[in-house]
């Protein structure tokens, strides 16, 4: 799964991005999901995650973003100012099957690297 902040504001700093895996955790629990990965660039956010087949996709998407949503104007209130609109996320998302894009590794390996500059996750690689 992939999302964007809204207006892809730069916005996923280390105190956001560690309050979010914390948010994740704590769904994961509730809702009897398995987050396997949580990756962020300075705009967007990728989860590979596993789910009982009672949920669709889009009701995963929309639980995970309306939950932190809520969590990251509380625990961070300036984030207000820079989106004026009132929601942190944008609308739309990217979701996708692993078997049809690709295997778990690549795809962990792939989230994982996220935010990394090119030459760092080269090196991880090697």
């Amino acid at each position: 799964m992939v999302f964007p902040v809204k207006y892809r504001k730069i916005l996923l700093s280390e105190p956001i991005v560690q309050k979010i895996k914390e948010i994740a955790k704590e769904i994961e629990e509730r809702f009897e999901l398995t987050i396997e990965t949580i990756g962020c660039d300075s705009d967007h956010i990728h989860l590979l995650c596993g789910f009982h087949p009672k949920y669709a996709g889009g009701d995963i998407v929309r639980m995970f973003k309306s939950i932190t949503a809520r969590e990251m104007f509380r625990q961070f209130p300036d984030l207000k100012k820079e989106l004026w609109g009132g929601e942190f996320w944008s609308d739309g998302y990217y979701i996708s099957t692993i078997g049809e894009r690709g295997n778990l590794n690549t795809i962990k390996q792939y989230i994982i690297n996220q935010g990394k500059k090119p030459e760092e996750a080269q090196l991880r690689l090697i």
